[in-house]
């Protein structure tokens, strides 16, 4: 699908991660592992590494919409993924800038938490952020953002499923709700399109390892990129989920932070080197 004369771009608009692990440092790396050019715009900056958010800063409006016009007028993106909005300015800000310029794909990771609880959106913006959800293209929430979304408790595959129709068919948009925080042996992810109105369940087989920073991160940009390369939105997600998960097997004994460490984004250099 990729003409490799014509190198797609992805424009990821989120927060940051300095120990690279999560946030616009992962959505850079899945996207070029997965064969697009990244592009970013920086929403807030955040102080974290696998153990905990240590702290936020925010950047002026002004400055959010400076880099939006930079890589906007300059750059044609074949999709945007829009991760960590933190507040309601941010979210009207970017809002404003899809409808302005108009992507054509846009996946939005609603990122709200962090796996150790930190909040990376404030609270009063989920109204707000919730009004974005028709302008993009997918939304990839986990089952805890998902419950926060629907006011309603998400505990197995059947409530899975009903909560993943319920967005879609609310906000008018495909929702592929990931069901790595389920007990189960396996890790079901429910993909629904409101205008196919078919459940797709799209089983993994789990993983037993703690290093599993930025996997929301790394798959929703996955997808981000596969669309842009000209897939569809069933292939881009199925492709996506099989680069994700040979990233988390290769990361599982890497030894990287003190706490959950992140995911090998470029596992298959190390085949390409050893070839060389």
């Amino acid at each position: 699908m990729l003409n490799n004369l014509n190198l797609p771009s992805v424009l990821s608009i989120a927060g940051t991660d300095p120990s690279g692990g999560a946030g616009i440092q992962a959505d850079i790396k899945a996207i070029s592992a997965t064969g697009s050019y990244a592009a970013s715009v920086i929403t807030v900056l955040v102080a974290q590494n696998t153990q905990r958010v240590r702290a936020i800063q925010e950047i002026p409006l002004a400055f959010i919409q400076q880099q939006m016009d930079a890589v906007f007028t300059d750059l044609q993106f074949a999709a945007v993924k829009l991760g960590m909005l933190y507040k309601q300015d941010i979210i009207e800000l970017v809002t404003q800038n899809l409808k302005k310029y108009q992507p054509p794909l846009i996946v939005l990771d609603p990122v709200m938490t962090t796996q150790s609880g930190d909040v990376l959106l404030k609270p009063n913006t989920i109204n707000t952020l919730m009004r974005l959800f028709p302008l993009v293209t997918l939304i990839t929430p986990n089952i805890p953002e998902a419950e926060i979304l629907l006011n309603k408790k998400i505990s197995n595959r059947k409530e899975m499923e009903a909560a993943a129709i319920n967005l879609a068919e609310t906000h008018q948009t495909s929702v592929l709700l990931k069901g790595g925080h389920l007990t189960s042996s396996d890790s079901p992810d429910i993909f629904y399109n409101p205008g196919q109105a078919k459940v797709i369940c799209f089983d993994s087989p789990r993983i037993d390892t703690p290093h599993t920073h930025g996997t929301g991160c790394t798959l929703s940009s996955a997808i981000a990129s596969y669309l842009a390369q000209g897939y569809t939105l069933h292939d881009s997600i199925r492709k996506a989920k099989a680069y994700l998960q040979q990233a988390i097997a290769a990361g599982k004994n890497l030894k990287i932070g003190k706490g959950s460490g992140p995911v090998h984004h470029f596992y298959y250099l190390k085949k390409v080197n050893h070839a060389i």
